[in-house]
C-alpha cells in the first residue's frame, strides 16, 4: 500500500529547483540526469569504468598514438626495480626525481611474479584506479552523479598515459586520505594523516591534502599521524636502502619544462623572435635552455613560496568550515603549486581530476565550476602529449595553441579556486547598520 503526498495548497507552487551558475549545482541536473533505481548507479559507473579502461589498455598495447612510446616510462621503472633489488636507490641517475616512497610503488609489481613487470604494473595501476572509483562512489552514495563520474570519465581524457605513470597510485592515497578526514572518528583522522604521508613519500603533493583540516582535534590527530608515518617510512627505507634522499639533488637542478606556464611564455617569446633559446632533453624531460631561463626558474620558485604564504594566510583567516572545506582547500593548494611549478607534466592532471572528484562528493563544495574547467584541460593535455608533442617541442602554431589553451584553463581554474575558497571561508567586513 502506498500513500500519496498531498498536492500543494491552491494558489501555491512547489518550490523550484535551486539554480546556480554551474549545472553541477542544480538539483534538477542531479535528479534528472542520473536517476536510477537500486544498484543502477553503481552498475552504470562500473560499466563505464570497464569500457573506458579496456580502451586505455588497448591504447597502451599499441602505444603508437602521436609520438608513441608513452609506455617507455614503465621500462625505466623496471630498470630502477633492478637497482632496488641491489639495495640502493638509483645512484647518480638524473631521471630519478621521486621521494623514496616511490620506490615501494616501483617494487610493487614483484607481488605478481607470474606476470611481466609491465603487465604487473598495469594491473596494479588499474586496481588503484578501481579503488578510487569505489571509494568515490561510496562517499557519494546518496547521489551517485558527481565525484565518481568526474573520475571515471575524466581519466580517459588523458588516454593511456595514467596506466604508465606512478600518479594513479599517489592520487589514490590522497583521495582515500581526504575521504577518511571527512569522517568523525579519531581513528579515521589518523588514518587520513597516515595515508597523506604515504602519498607524500611517493609524490610529495599529497601532503597538501592536510592543508584544510579543521582546526583543533582533527588537525592534531591527522598531522601527528602524518609526521609519525613519514618519519617511520623514511627511517625504514634509509635502513634497508642506500642513497634514499638522492632525488633532492636532481630536483634542484631542474629547469623550465616546455609544458609549464613559464615554458609557454618562452615559447611565445621565441615565436615572435624575442627570445633566442632552444629546447634540450634534460633530467628526463624537454626543457628550455637560453637567456633568462634561470631567472624565470627563480621567479617560479618565488611564486611557489608566495602561493604557500597565501595558503597559510587563508588558514589563519578562515573561520567558516564546511564538510567540503578540506577537499576544496586541497584542490586549491595543488592547483597553486601546479601553475607555479617549473614543470607541468601531463600526468599532473591525474592529481587534479582525483581531487576535483573528491570535492564533488560533497553538496557543500564550491569547486564545481573548477572541476568543469579541468575536464577540457585534461583533454588538451593529451593533445599536447602524446598526440601533438612533436609540435609542442618544435613550437609550431598547433603546439603553441594547445599549450596556451591548456595552461590558460589551468590558470583560470587556479584563480577561480582560490577566490571561491577564500570567499566561502573567510568572513567579510561587518555590515554597517543604519
Amino acid at each position: 500500500m502506498t500513500t500519496d503526498h498531498p498536492p500543494p495548497p491552491q494558489g501555491t507552487r512547489a518550490e523550484p529547483p535551486r539554480l546556480t551558475g554551474s549545472p553541477f549545482d542544480s538539483d534538477t541536473f542531479t535528479s534528472a540526469t542520473f536517476v536510477t533505481v537500486g544498484r543502477g548507479p553503481y552498475l552504470a559507473v562500473a560499466s563505464v569504468w570497464l569500457i573506458t579502461r579496456v580502451g586505455m589498455v588497448l591504447l597502451l598495447l599499441r602505444d603508437t598514438l602521436g609520438i608513441g612510446g608513452v609506455g617507455r616510462e614503465v621500462e625505466l621503472y623496471r630498470y630502477w626495480y633492478a637497482q632496488f633489488a641491489q639495495g640502493t636507490f638509483p645512484p647518480g641517475d638524473a631521471t630519478w626525481q621521486y621521494p623514496p616512497g616511490a620506490g615501494l610503488v616501483i617494487m610493487s609489481p614483484g607481488l605478481l611474479p607470474w606476470l611481466t613487470y609491465v603487465q604487473a604494473f598495469t594491473v596494479l595501476t588499474l586496481l588503484a584506479d578501481a579503488v578510487v572509483t569505489a571509494a568515490l562512489a561510496r562517499a557519494d552514495s546518496a547521489r551517485l552523479t558527481h565525484g565518481a563520474w568526474i573520475w571515471v570519465c575524466g581519466l580517459p581524457l588523458l588516454l593511456h598515459l595514467p596506466l604508465a605513470r606512478l600518479d594513479v597510485q599517489s592520487t589514490a592515497l590522497a583521495v582515500l586520505a581526504l575521504l577518511a578526514l571527512g569522517a568523525r572518528r579519531t581513528a579515521a583522522h589518523r588514518l587520513g594523516g597516515a595515508l597523506a604521508a604515504l602519498g607524500a613519500m611517493v609524490k610529495v603533493w599529497p601532503a597538501l591534502a592536510l592543508i584544510g583540516t579543521p582546526r583543533g582535534r582533527t588537525t592534531r590527530e591527522a598531522w601527528t599521524a602524518a609526521l609519525v608515518t613519514a618519519l617511520v617510512l623514511l627511517a625504514t627505507l634509509a635502513l634497508f636502502f642506500s642513497d634514499s634522499l638522492g632525488f633532492l639533488r636532481q630536483q634542484g637542478s631542474r629547469g623550465i619544462q616546455i609544458e609549464s606556464l613559464g615554458g609557454t611564455a618562452l615559447a611565445l617569446a621565441g615565436a615572435v623572435g624575442a627570445w633566442p633559446g632552444r629546447v634540450e632533453f634534460r633530467y628526463g624531460a624537454f626543457e628550455y635552455v637560453g637567456p633568462y631561463v634561470s631567472t624565470l626558474g627563480h621567479l617560479a620558485l618565488l611564486l611557489t613560496v608566495i602561493a604557500f604564504g597565501w595558503l597559510l594566510l587563508w588558514r589563519v583567516r578562515a573561520h567558516r568550515w564546511t564538510a567540503a572545506t578540506p577537499f576544496d582547500a586541497a584542490l586549491t593548494a595543488v592547483l597553486l603549486f601546479t601553475v607555479t611549478s617549473r614543470v607541468i607534466s601531463p600526468q599532473y592532471m591525474v592529481w587534479l581530476l582525483g581531487l576535483a572528484a573528491v570535492c564533488l562528493t560533497s553538496r557543500s563544495t564550491v569547486m564545481r565550476p573548477v572541476a568543469l574547467l579541468l575536464l577540457p584541460a585534461a583533454a588538451l593535455s593529451s593533445l599536447a602529449y602524446p598526440v601533438l608533442y612533436d609540435h609542442v617541442v618544435a613550437g609550431t602554431t598547433e603546439g603553441l595553441t594547445v599549450m596556451v589553451l591548456r595552461n590558460g584553463l589551468l590558470l583560470a581554474a587556479t584563480a577561480l579556486a582560490a577566490r571561491r575558497l577564500w570567499t566561502s571561508t573567510v568572513p567579510g567586513p561587518p555590515e554597517e547598520t543604519a
